[in-house]
């Protein structure tokens, strides 16, 4: 690397660890769940946060909003909640000598982050207006399309289905979303710390730890990062080992899995390990930030059969699987016969 590359590496990782001590004053106990949404925020990667009500899924986004200093808006998704609600619609509007005309008011996806609060609790309808915007990042209104601000991110969470009063998200929103994170109950520790930090009538403040143009100069410098090529094979092998109907499929895959993880997948693999190896200041990314970012990136793009179902086999024991079967290809070396 040469002396600039170094500089921008080791601003990188200060400012990540930054962000992550802002987040932890007020979001006790979850470090790896910090980790992920960082990961996913720096590769400009939507983050779907699933768990139950009332393990601070919420103030996780929110305190992620006031660390990095970017534009936020939130949107609470309920059954009556409309398209126009999210991306905006055209309104009457009267200016002067009472002349009458179509004005665009911008809806609240015009922000760099957005928090769809409960995502899944909305029609499938509404939910399918987010799809031009989490994948082209800008919106199509009354026949003109407009750019989105940069970064945009979309921080969703939702209420595992099984819930009453929610919508499953269909497979081509869910592929949109980089990760797929599992938020989980606390333990006694935990929770004790968390009583602390929130039964006393004060709230911790966030402390501001990037600002806008800082996280875009980050999010810009991610994907430049080098990842060798036997690593883009490994990625390639492991997603193409999800398809049940292809050679190198294990068994739990052909057994459970109806289809398996697309393009998109690779991609999220490929990108949140090399914004992990910037996080922890490395100049390269290796099979270990891989297969760390595996389970996120794939645990929502498998279509799982009704065998799984009836079994009670989640999609992060088959990914576990995958991982201790495909082997990691060699480094390729220079010059060898």
């Amino acid at each position: 690397m040469t002396k600039l590359q170094e500089t921008d590496l080791n601003l990188y990782t200060e400012v990540a660890s930054r962000i992550e001590a802002a987040v932890k004053e007020r979001i006790a106990g979850q470090p790896e769940l910090i980790r992920q949404t960082l990961v996913g925020l720096l590769a400009e990667g939507h983050v779907l946060l699933e768990g139950v009500p009332g393990l601070g899924k919420t103030e996780l986004v929110k305190a992620f909003s006031q660390a990095i200093g970017v534009q936020f808006a939130r949107v609470q998704f309920t059954p009556d909640l409309m398209p126009a609600d999210i991306v905006g619609t055209q309104v009457l509007e009267e200016g002067e000598g009472g002349h009458r005309r179509f004005a665009y008011q911008a809806g609240p996806v015009f922000t760099n982050l957005l928090l769809a609060d409960e995502i899944n609790r909305a029609t499938p309808k509404t939910q399918a207006a987010l799809l031009e915007a989490m994948q082209e990042r800008h919106v199509t209104v009354a026949g003109e399309t407009r750019d989105l601000p940069r970064p945009f991110l979309v921080l969703a969470t939702q209420n595992p289905i099984e819930l009453e009063g929610t919508y499953p998200l269909p497979e081509a929103q869910l592929d949109r979303f980089m990760f797929k994170v599992t938020v989980r109950p606390p333990s006694a520790e935990v929770l004790t710390e968390i009583l602390r930090r929130t039964t006393t009538g004060v709230v911790p403040d966030v402390p501001l730890a990037a600002d806008l143009e800082t996280i875009g100069s980050m999010i810009a410098m991610t994907p430049q990062l080098p990842v060798a090529g036997h690593l883009l094979q490994y990625v390639s092998r492991i997603v193409e080992a999800t398809h049940p109907e292809g050679d190198t499929a294990t068994p739990p895959v052909k057994r459970y899995v109806r289809w398996g993880a697309s393009p998109r997948g690779a991609q999220a693999m490929v990108l949140a390990a090399k914004a992990l190896a910037l996080i922890e200041g490395r100049p390269h990314a290796t099979a270990d930030d891989i297969r760390w970012a595996a389970p996120a990136a794939l645990r929502h793009r498998l279509v799982l059969g009704y065998e799984a179902t009836a079994e009670g086999v989640a999609s992060d024991a088959i990914i576990d699987e995958l991982l201790h079967s495909v082997p990691e290809p060699k480094p390729e070396i220079r010059g060898a016969p």
